[in-house]
């Protein structure tokens, strides 16, 4: 897990299918609250339907770039390198949509009422991810501000809304990531011990 990294720039070597199946059943086994499993995965590899969300993508991040981002938040991304541009969504051979289902619905249409939705759907696709790594894919972590686009594109109902966009593939060859460093562990774990008695 230490050698994954965000990536960008996809390979079109054809990936099979079915690694992209077994890594959203791994995501399926997640915890989450009354165990109500929250989260709907969407497959697309269809060109026609890559090319429209990427269109719609990049119409929203557009606005993100020239209007909407603090300059704070421009300037935390300029390393990266980013812009509205995503030519990702169409070159990678699928994107992956999560969807949170935000309410169930009953068999007379009434809305049954879900728990940590947000908490559950974070710990499926961080299983998502994961799994997909382990299987020699690459990948990388998309939200486009505002999503409902993707809802509509993908035909999803009401009670579900997208959650995270997520291109995968093969890294194309001599593809390049950020050179950047992740906080060690004594930065990021605090080890509590047992108090002495008095």
């Amino acid at each position: 897990m230490r050698t994954r990294r965000t990536v960008r720039e996809f390979s079109p070597e054809p990936v099979p299918l079915e690694l992209i199946e077994r890594a959203i059943a791994i995501a399926g086994t997640a915890p989450s609250g009354a165990n109500q499993q929250p989260w709907q995965f969407v497959i697309v590899s269809d060109p026609a339907v890559k090319r429209e969300i990427r269109l719609a993508a990049e119409a929203e991040e557009r606005e993100n770039y020239e209007r909407r981002f603090p300059p704070e938040w421009l300037q935390a991304l300029a390393p990266f390198g980013t812009d509205w541009q995503k030519e990702f969504l169409e070159e990678a051979p699928y994107l992956i949509v999560v969807f949170r289902i935000d309410y169930g619905l009953s068999a007379d249409g009434s809305k049954q009422k879900h728990y940590y939705v947000s908490e559950s759907v974070g710990i499926a696709t961080g299983f998502l991810l994961a799994a997909l790594h382990v299987a020699g894919l690459a990948t990388l972590t998309h939200t486009p501000n505002l999503m409902g686009f993707l809802a509509k594109i993908c035909g999803r109902p009401a009670n579900e809304r997208a959650f995270l966009l997520i291109p995968v593939g093969y890294p194309r060859p001599g593809a390049v990531v950020p050179d950047i460093s992740k906080k060690t562990r004594e930065e990021i774990c605090l080890v509590l011990q047992a108090r002495a008695e008095h």
